[in-house]
């Protein structure tokens, strides 16, 4: 079964759709392998005009796998950091498409999947989505997808819901530019995609992408050595006491010890 699946239309449009509804479309290196290649052959190709990032199922994703989750809790820091890595290369490769993007978001979007959906360039979301940088309640920290993610919604914010970890609702994540909008069903999700990709299919597909990169030519560009701090940083807590803790924690189904 492949995990992530890719279509291409005749107007050039593509959708990639995290195809593992079972688990909420929880993502590991499987799948972190599957949407980078599928992000790297749709920018080669130059039929494609815009990229739609979508999940089947009830949840865009649930974030990290918890098979995932068990191998990484075992890993040196060494191997957090080439785990960290394969991660912030998709990451990257989304981030850095050619090709304009859209997040589709049906549900819950959580942990890494935040991270995805800041890497797109826009984002429509149902009323019933909901969206949580869960890390810190399991004693980690959301390092590699953070770059992106305050890219999306400012330091402020950031420093809120990255301590918190608490939930925020579709309207919260309009708000804080997360999502780039708002509707009511999943009907209505489709025709609001729709929509936005009639409007970049109106502009010159090389403009479209020169517009893009102006973006990130007239701002902070994140770079490999901050990408590789992020890397660094996730695997120093995985294999600090207090990750190990969290980790085993969750894995075990109990609360860990800093919790009163």
């Amino acid at each position: 079964m492949n995990f992530v699946t890719t279509t291409l239309d005749n107007r050039g449009v593509a959708t990639v759709t995290l195809n593992n509804p079972a688990k909420h479309n929880a993502f590991d290196d499987v799948v972190i392998g599957e949407l980078t290649e599928a992000f790297n052959t749709l920018n080669d190709n130059a039929d494609v005009r815009v990229v739609v990032l979508a999940a089947k199922g009830k949840n865009f994703s649930a974030g990290a796998d918890l098979g995932w989750m068990k191998r990484t809790a075992n890993y040196s820091r060494e191997e957090n950091i080439a785990d960290a890595q394969a991660l912030a290369g998709m990451l990257k490769t989304l981030n850095t498409m050619t090709k304009p993007t859209i997040a589709r978001i049906q549900g819950a979007a959580f942990g890494g999947a935040v991270g995805l959906v800041s890497c797109c360039d826009m984002a429509v979301a149902a009323e019933r989505a909901v969206f949580s940088l869960s890390e810190v309640k399991i004693g980690l920290i959301p390092a590699t997808i953070s770059p992106y993610v305050i890219a999306a919604i400012g330091q402020r914010a950031a420093r809120r819901y990255f301590t918190t970890a608490e939930r925020f609702s579709a309207a919260e994540a309009l708000t804080l530019g997360l999502v780039s909008k708002l509707v009511s069903t999943e009907e209505e999700l489709d025709h609001a995609v729709t929509e936005l990709v009639k409007q970049l299919l109106t502009s010159g597909p090389q403009a479209v992408t020169a517009a893009k990169q102006l973006a990130f030519d007239m701002d902070r560009e994140i770079s490999d050595q901050l990408i590789a701090q992020t890397c660094e940083r996730i695997a120093d807590i995985r294999t600090s006491p207090e990750g190990q803790e969290g980790l085993t924690a969750f894995l075990e189904k109990r609360s860990p010890a800093w919790v009163q």
